[in-house]
């Protein structure tokens, strides 16, 4: 139910295996549905949302669907039937609950189906709404209403060649508005594919919240708010404080200002960015000469843990007071011009993170992020190397501020073997190029080895990451827990130990499979476990959690999590429970034999048998639809009839699944009863249409 980004091929293979069993089961249940249009909001959750999860659907998802990416991406031609997509989007919905596929973190289906039934109003005037048309479609639309057959490539080229010589009407405001949102980004919804963070785990709010009670910063803010009261104090008329009401705040606050000889509260450096920080976190604002404490801010200033967390998402808003110029003598770093994003790269790179990052390599990896955004000239090393120092000290500026904060917490130690070896394969190829070659010999790629100057850098950094201490920055318990509510905000999954206690079986062992590493599974399984009461009857609720599950790979995958996120011992003797079990031995038999468990000499034959049947029913199942089946059935060649033959006489009590795999057989091999079952399935009418497009 998620796959990676450039997983194409995968992605395909299971998203038409799982579109032919949501047809499928839409007409057991009398349910409209479109197969193109069901490929498509699958495509939209992969390839156009942060997450990529296709099982979890939130209200931002089904209003980007059904009034950005449909009317962007699909092509209704004149004349072509109209799949209604909100009655099939209401059938997927419908069907992920029913197969145990929908994520347990997201709504529950009747909140999901409200959702859609509001956006559908509003879903066909975003259709024709030309504006919203992405480039492709756009054209095409525009030649099939002038009567050119857009699925005839000469004549549509032709069109296009008549377009370019401005001899073809169109809807010059339309285009325009495609294409601001090309030339702004904007040109698809979504957003890009984001990496997955590790689950964290948080202690209760309370803990939070006494945390918060004791940063100092949390302090100064709330007296800062309260000095300015609902009355207000004045101010200039550039909108500084007076230098009096300065003295005082410098003494009631804490600053550690120095104020003898100064003249003027601007050169007050902790006060003034107090001062711009109550503001951005919008809890004071100057309105005609006075400067007031918002009165909507008082429920967040009577609360330390929201009020941390308000000054927090205000950090992102403090470039100009933090690291601006103070005077036209002064230029910014170029930190500056890429604050925001850097700040969230940095942020994002220490949340979850098992150990500590070393400056060291927190520096060079923001180094890199320098290079990818700005050109660099051709100029001197050594100019060069004052830009990256300047920038550094200013980044240092904005650790400061988060360490004061406590968002952050700095240590000195040595850095963890990890950060000596960093795996950049997956690397775009705009990034390798634009590397330095001491910074590519420094991280392993390949070929940078060859510079004796760029080896001798890499080993002089090297050393400063193994010769002794350094600094050891990471996240505190407050920063992640701010850190991953942005992540949310932003569509990003970011599990969380513990939010899945209430979740069912089968929505818990998914998630654990898809998302958690090892120890971070058997902590929230046990956790689940306890939920409970009783160990017993929650055990026998996730292998019938497992029993249930129709997708074979899916249900190994997740008696697999189970068996790995049980205490020693106890998974193996699960299994071995389990292989005495009608409907889970094949998958028990599989895992006992994957661990090694059980040789195949120690099975029975009729066990043999079980475990060939579910090998070829998995093996099916990663080819996708019946297509791919049938393509991956005849690449095993004739020898697999025997197999076939074998598995269909065994005990495996997926009957359907062996019905469905001897038809296969049958048409792959090409035998009398593939063409029987080729002359059936040409009178039954398909599920699924081929008449849109998407361009």
């Amino acid at each position: 139910m998620r796959f990676e980004p450039e997983a194409d091929e995968e992605f395909e293979t299971a998203c038409g295996l799982l579109v032919d069993r949501l047809v499928r089961w839409a007409g057991e249940q009398g349910l409209a549905v479109d197969g193109f249009t069901a490929e498509a909001a699958l495509e939209y959750r992969h390839r156009a949302t942060a997450d990529g999860r296709l099982g979890l659907w939130e209200p931002r998802h089904v209003e980007d669907l059904l009034l950005s990416w449909f009317p962007q991406q699909v092509t209704e031609l004149p004349g072509e039937e109209r799949a209604d997509a909100p009655d099939t989007l209401r059938t997927l919905l419908r069907y992920l609950h029913a197969a145990q596929l929908a994520d347990p973190r997201g709504p529950s289906l009747q909140d999901s189906l409200a959702v859609v039934d509001r956006v559908a109003e509003q879903h066909p005037a975003a259709m024709t709404d030309r504006a919203r048309w992405g480039l492709a479609k756009f054209w095409a639309m525009t030649a099939a209403e002038q009567g050119v057959d857009v699925q005839d490539g000469a004549a549509f080229q032709r069109f296009a060649d008549r377009a370019q010589r401005g001899e073809v009407a169109y809807d010059q405001r339309a285009l325009a508005a495609i294409m601001e949102r090309r030339l702004t980004g904007r040109a698809l919804s979504g957003v890009a594919r984001a990496e997955p963070q590790l689950p964290v785990l948080l202690p209760p709010d309370d803990e939070l919240r006494r945390r918060a009670e004791a940063s100092t910063t949390v302090a100064q803010l709330r007296g800062l708010a309260e000095w300015a009261g609902q009355g207000g104090r004045p101010v200039t008329a550039t909108g500084r404080l007076r230098m009096a009401d300065a003295r005082e705040l410098v003494d009631l606050l804490g600053t550690g200002d120095t104020t003898d000889g100064v003249r003027s509260s601007a050169d007050l450096p902790r006060l003034g960015l107090l001062m711009e920080w109550a503001k951005k976190a919008r809890l004071v604002r100057v309105v005609k000469g006075r400067l007031y404490a918002v009165a909507k801010a008082r429920p967040v200033l009577a609360d330390p843990l929201q009020l941390w967390l308000r000054a927090f998402d205000a950090c992102f808003e403090l470039r100009q007071a933090l690291i601006g110029a103070r005077s036209g003598w002064h230029v910014e770093s170029m930190l500056y011009d890429v604050y925001e994003d850097v700040l969230d790269d940095v942020l994002n790179t220490l949340y979850s993170l098992p150990y500590p990052m070393p400056w060291p390599r927190l520096r060079d990896t923001v180094h890199l992020a320098y290079r990818s955004s700005f050109q660099l000239d051709a100029g001197p090393d050594l100019q060069h190397r004052m830009w990256f120092e300047h920038a550094d000290r200013d980044l240092r500026a904005v650790l400061d501020l988060l360490d004061d904060l406590g968002a952050i917490e700095r240590d000195r130690g040595m850095a963890d073997p990890v950060f000596l070896d960093i795996d950049l394969s997956d690397a775009g190829p705009e990034l390798l190029a634009d590397m330095p070659p001491e910074v590519a010999e420094l991280l392993g790629v390949a070929g940078a080895a060859t510079d004796p100057v760029a080896r001798e850098r890499a080993d002089a950094w090297r050393m400063e990451l193994t010769a002794g201490p350094v600094e050891l920055i990471r996240l505190t318990e407050l920063g992640t827990r701010a850190v991953r509510q942005r992540l949310l905000a932003a569509g990003r999954d970011a599990p969380l130990v513990g939010e899945l206690a209430q979740a069912p079986a089968a929505g818990l062992l998914g998630v654990l499979a898809e998302d958690y590493d090892p120890d971070a599974a058997r902590t929230e399984l046990a956790g689940w476990i306890t939920a409970r009461g009783e160990r017993e009857g929650a055990l026998r609720q996730l292998t019938d959690a497992v029993r249930a599950m129709p997708f074979r790979t899916r249900a190994q995958a997740m008696l697999d999590v189970l068996l790995t996120a049980l205490p020693d011992g106890e998974g193996e003797g699960l299994l071995r429970l389990l292989r005495r079990d009608t409907q889970l031995a094949p998958l028990a038999l599989n895992a006992l034999a994957h661990r090694e468990l059980l040789s195949p000499e120690d099975m029975t034959e009729a066990e043999s048998l079980l475990v060939l049947a579910e090998s070829l029913l998995q093996l099916m199942e990663l080819a996708g639809g019946a297509g791919g089946a049938e393509e991956t059935l005849r690449a095993q060649g004739p020898e697999v009839k025997d197999a076939v033959a074998a598995a269909l006489d065994s005990a495996h009590p997926d009957r359907v699944g062996l019905d469905e795999l001897g038809q296969l057989a049958d048409r792959a091999l090409g035998t009398r009863r593939a063409r029987l079952g080729d002359a059936r399935k040409a009178r039954r009418p398909s599920g699924r249409s081929g008449r849109k497009r998407r361009r």
